[in-house]
């Protein structure tokens, strides 16, 4: 980190954007629709001990702006079907699908890594379709010939 930066920190209830359950970003104007903008923003999250935030460096500023978000800013959103199954977040990251780490919360799936949570796109739902199975018992995820089940309204998706 550059030491000669001066910080400004903006707490959440000034934040101008906040995030949908969807992982859409917001304004008083509407849904942002610019592609490089919404990209920017995701490339741009950031979490601390106070929460997840943007950053910035302007010139000799570094903006932290803590934000709303309706469920979790951090959303797979891309599959990766390799060897081994890859999630690619809003934020660029790229994870290994857990399926252990997996749960069911109101009728969406997400991971949990730590204290995060992770939830799926609708995309990454699709491909990620061939692996999820009904059961009698509920619902399983299945990678090649192993399974686990996905539990639902668990605590493991408390944050």
């Amino acid at each position: 980190m550059n030491d000669s930066l001066i910080d400004v920190v903006i707490p959440k209830e000034n934040a101008v954007f906040w995030m949908d359950d969807r992982g859409r970003w917001h304004n008083r104007h509407g849904r942002f629709e610019h592609k490089r903008i919404i990209d920017h923003f995701n490339q741009a999250i950031r979490r601390d001990g106070d929460g997840y935030y943007v950053t910035q460096v302007r010139g000799n500023v570094r903006e932290k702006v803590y934000f709303h978000y309706a469920d979790t800013p951090l959303f797979v959103v891309r599959i990766i079907e390799k060897t081994d199954l890859k999630g690619v977040l809003n934020t660029g990251e790229a994870i290994i699908i857990d399926p252990p780490a997996l749960c069911i919360e109101n009728d969406q799936l997400y991971q949990v890594r730590g204290v995060e949570r992770i939830k799926f796109s609708d995309r990454a739902l699709l491909t990620l379709a061939s692996h999820l199975k009904e059961t009698a018992n509920g619902l399983i995820f299945q990678m090649g010939d192993r399974s686990w089940p996905i539990p639902e309204n668990s605590d493991c998706c408390a944050t």
